[in-house]
């Protein structure tokens, strides 16, 4: 199914969300109705919608959506109530810091507005609307900071990018990808290389997805390959998106970021990190304290149905996420502009 350039992966409707289903991507395009707070923080856990501004998103529209289905008048049962559903949604997936930015954000409207259940539940809906609202605006913001510091040692570069962060990781348009869409409308992109993204393959099935439906120029890659690519000078930059930042710098990104920036360093390619404020954790002082999530082995032992090891006699390790330390990053990109790692605590009020 063709859709429409424009990607909208969560669209409230009919007081319901719909998700685009991204673990059907690329082969099929579904809208999947989410009804209620447990629906959506079994979206959440199982990546139907995933990308950490995403997961925010949904996660305020889950809030409201439990609020909703609770029949107390009383204030202080309400919210009780509405505290448990929060604690949910806070235990889908313990890296992406914008899951708990969204919560702490909607919670806190919840206890300090005045009047009756009804108005806080009004209030609640209009909160995560103005958060989806929000995160949108700052993916464009990002695109345009972003396309600011773009090497300048030619005129159309080449852009290596690793999971998805594009418009199915925000509310739109996306932070990396936000920034290559910028460059590409400015012309200042020759190309995209997208690397498969193991074990559960975003680049190849998201971001190849969503350039495609633009006619952005894309070339897929394995995982491995990207080294060799950099030794030929076939990559001129490297965007990425990120889960959390700590206050240094320090950013948790899907696995197999630490090792591109390895070998961004080596080759003398800027590696970029682009990310909303809401990203930055500046309650961790470094990367070491940042959660990480581990998944189910099976998608590691599996591609698709498919078992691609031994059934016995195996163990696994699953990270979903890795931390690149800041002295590997050339720039954070930002809503509010691009920084050294070293430059985030100015950012901090």
């Amino acid at each position: 199914m063709t859709i429409s350039s424009q990607v909208n992966p969560i669209i409230w409707q009919d007081d319901l969300v719909y998700l685009v289903d991204q673990t059907l991507l690329p082969n099929q395009f579904t809208l999947k109705p989410i009804k209620s707070a447990s629906e959506m923080a079994q979206a959440i856990k199982t990546m139907v919608v995933r990308g950490a501004p995403a997961i925010g998103v949904s996660a305020a529209y889950g809030i409201y959506l439990g609020a909703r289905d609770i029949a107390t008048e009383n204030r202080e049962l309400f919210l009780q109530e509405l505290g448990s559903i929060a604690e949910m949604l806070g235990k889908t997936r313990p890296t992406a810091v914008n899951l708990f930015w969204s919560i702490e954000r909607v919670m806190k409207v919840a206890n300090e507005t005045t009047g009756d259940v009804e108005t806080i539940k009004s209030r609640l809906l209009q909160e995560a609307q103005t958060i989806h609202q929000e995160d949108l605006e700052t993916c464009l913001a990002i695109g345009k900071e972003g396309l600011a510091i773009l090497p300048q040692t030619k005129k159309q570069l080449t852009i290596l990018t690793h999971c998805n962060a594009g418009a199915l990781a925000t509310a739109g348009y996306g932070t990396a990808l936000g920034v290559i869409r910028a460059a590409w409308s400015a012309g200042r992109l020759e190309r995209v290389i997208a690397d498969e993204t193991r074990p559960r393959l975003q680049g190849a099935k998201l971001t190849t997805w969503e350039c495609a439906q633009e006619g952005i120029p894309v070339t897929l890659i394995s995982d491995n390959m990207s080294a060799h690519c950099m030794k030929l000078g076939m990559i001129d930059a490297v965007v990425v998106g990120a889960d959390r930042i700590a206050a240094n710098g320090d950013t948790a990104n899907k696995i197999g970021t630490y090792g591109l920036a390895v070998i961004s360093k080596m080759h003398n390619v800027p590696f970029y990190v682009a990310a909303p404020l809401s990203t930055i954790d500046f309650s961790l002082a470094t990367g070491e304290q940042i959660p990480i999530e581990q998944r189910h082995s099976s998608e590691i032992s599996h591609v698709g149905e498919t078992l691609i090891c031994p059934s016995a006699g195996v163990d696994f390790y699953n990270p979903a996420f890795d931390v690149t330390s800041s002295e590997l990053i050339t720039a954070i990109i930002t809503e509010k502009g691009a920084f050294k790692p070293s430059e985030l605590l100015t950012l901090r009020r």
